[in-house]
């Protein structure tokens, strides 16, 4: 019977080799898994005013719904984490990073790390930072203060629980020597790939507000497409391996589910169209 390690060790290798193929099939099929999750919402989405069920029940089902999108992200994280070994590489996932970077080193040319090192740079600190301050200035320029103060705390909170991951696993980066990205600190999570998930998830979900319903989808397709090339160019780089890019998009799931829920939970109580725009 074949081991994790047998199994995982030939795996990464192969998708060292074919890394940008793969890159580009996964986008697809990612964005093609979320216009069809986006079409099957609409389909069978029943607004509010038009719901048959009772307030309170309707606004269980909502809430069911984003805990379970939690509760799979979080679950998500915890096997990652699990599988990865007590000091992040003893384990077969472990093993199968470092086989991955090995092989990202050898097969990847030099113009592509160049375009993933542009890319990435999407969700560096300062980026992140100032992306938080301009459209929470906006928010509270058009009135919307409430709304405001929900995507502070969800990008700078993402941060900050970032960071408390980061210190608890301890993990050790990648050796990452071509010069192109330069990163220090822990490794697991990826900050980079939990803070693009929040950033562009939340600016989506706020951007929604202000273009008409015609609108929603490409927003929702285009925060997807920079969250996941941000996360994944942290592998490319091998400033990252790729089970703490894995684990970011995890933990950045859980938050960004979180946030939107609770800002919704408020809506819902305190509907004030003037502080929060339908």
């Amino acid at each position: 019977m074949r081991t994790d390690a047998e199994t995982l060790l030939p795996l990464a290798d192969w998708l060292g080799q074919h890394a940008l193929p793969v890159y580009l099939g996964l986008l697809a099929t990612l964005l093609a898994s979320s216009a069809a999750c986006w079409w099957l919402l609409r389909r069978y989405h029943v607004p509010r005013a038009q719901s048959r069920l009772p307030p309170a029940l309707y606004l269980g089902v909502r809430l069911a719904a984003g805990f379970g999108v939690i509760v799979a992200a979080a679950w998500l994280f915890a096997e990652v984490a699990e599988k990865l070994g007590t000091d992040g590489s003893s384990g077969a996932m472990g093993r199968a990073d470092q086989a991955l970077a090995d092989s990202l080193r050898s097969h990847v040319p030099l113009l592509a790390l160049q375009g993933f090192a542009l890319l990435t740079r999407l969700a560096d600190t300062p980026t992140v930072t100032g992306v938080c301050a301009v459209v929470a200035v906006l928010l509270v320029l058009r009135g919307l203060r409430w709304l405001a103060l929900g995507w502070v705390l969800a990008v700078a909170g993402n941060g900050l629980l970032n960071t408390t991951l980061k210190q608890i696993f301890a993990r050790v980066r990648p050796v990452h020597d071509d010069g192109l990205v330069l990163a220090q600190g822990f490794s697991f999570p990826s900050g980079h790939s939990s803070g693009s998930v929040v950033m562009f998830g939340m600016l989506a979900y706020v951007l929604c507000r202000f273009v008409p319903p015609r609108g929603h989808l490409p927003l929702v397709l285009a925060a997807v497409a920079l969250a996941f090339s941000v996360g994944v160019s942290r592998v490319f780089l091998r400033v990252h391996f790729a089970s703490d890019v894995l684990a970011g998009f995890a933990s950045g799931t859980a938050w960004l589910a979180v946030c939107i829920a609770s800002i919704e939970l408020t809506r819902w109580m305190y509907p004030r169209p003037e502080i929060y725009k339908k």
